[in-house]
């Protein structure tokens, strides 16, 4: 899986990534894990629900810490708590450091205050941590937090049917350059479940998988990294098949501009369904 489109260098951190990182909170366990690695994956998220594929993060990054980036996906409205999320975390995984601590939903199961930086600031000063993130779906909120603040990631809601952060987000992304990590690409399976009533003009590209309309979760991954502005795409795929296909959409590299058109608009189509009608 070597091509310019698969890797990129993330800023802060100054590691390269393959651009699909691996959530394992759903089908996913830890020989699945360990096998990603071998394809090439080296960008991994851990959490509280994330413990079927601890162990596998645990002995990817044994073999080779430099060359991964783990990502904890934690908690927290006191200072306290994220020092011990973090501190808890180092000791599961048998590692020194956090190549990032992310706020998760930020609004909701974290906050940002100044206690919480000074925290975070605090553990990254003592190199236990060595970049500090959030997830967040509020995309003004993650505008402002783009131009100025001390977060040097974003994890935001990006694809063909909400690609708001277009607008509200990227724009303001120059000033800073933090690192822009895509999650929810099929839109919580909506872009790829067949749903009645939607017509659309043939597909502009090449012969796919499968045909389209839905799209198929390779595109939709496709989509998101076309945007120079995203650094990498999570997946969480249900099982080791899944995941095998959505690498394999990797190597046919960026959507051409009528691809993306054809997408995008798909996409609003899929956002103007008041009820979905699934094709069983």
């Amino acid at each position: 899986m070597g091509n310019d489109f698969s890797f990129r260098l993330l800023p802060v951190i100054g590691k390269q990534v393959f651009r699909m990182g691996i959530a394992g909170n759903y089908g996913l366990n830890s020989s699945d894990v360990e096998w990603a690695a071998e394809q090439g994956a080296n960008y991994w998220v851990c959490g509280a629900s994330y413990s079927k594929v601890t162990p596998g993060i645990r002995e990817v990054i044994r073999k080779s810490r430099e060359k991964n980036v783990v990502a904890l996906l934690g908690w927290g409205f006191f200072g306290w708590q994220i020092r011990r999320g973090v501190e808890q975390t180092l000791r599961r995984l048998n590692t020194d450091y956090l190549d990032v601590f992310k706020l998760g939903w930020l609004g909701r199961t974290s906050i940002y205050s100044r206690g919480i930086v000074d925290s975070l600031l605090k553990l990254k000063e003592e190199g236990k941590i060595r970049a500090i993130g959030a997830s967040i779906h509020n995309r003004q909120h993650a505008g402002k937090l783009a131009s100025a603040s001390e977060l040097d990631l974003l994890m935001i809601r990006y694809n063909a049917k909400h690609p708001g952060a277009e607008e509200d987000i990227f724009p303001y992304l120059g000033r800073r350059n933090p690192i822009l990590v895509g999650y929810t690409a099929l839109a919580w399976r909506q872009l790829i479940n067949p749903v009645a009533g939607i017509e659309m003009a043939p597909w502009p590209g090449g012969k796919q998988e499968a045909p389209v309309p839905p799209l198929t979760p390779g595109l939709c991954y496709r989509f998101v990294l076309s945007n120079p502005h995203v650094h990498l795409v999570l997946t969480g795929p249900g099982n080791r098949e899944q995941l095998m296909m959505n690498f394999r959409a990797m190597e046919q590299g960026a959507l051409t501009a009528e691809e993306l058109a054809w997408i995008r608009q798909y996409g609003k189509r899929i956002k103007a369904k008041k009820k979905f009608d699934y094709i069983k």
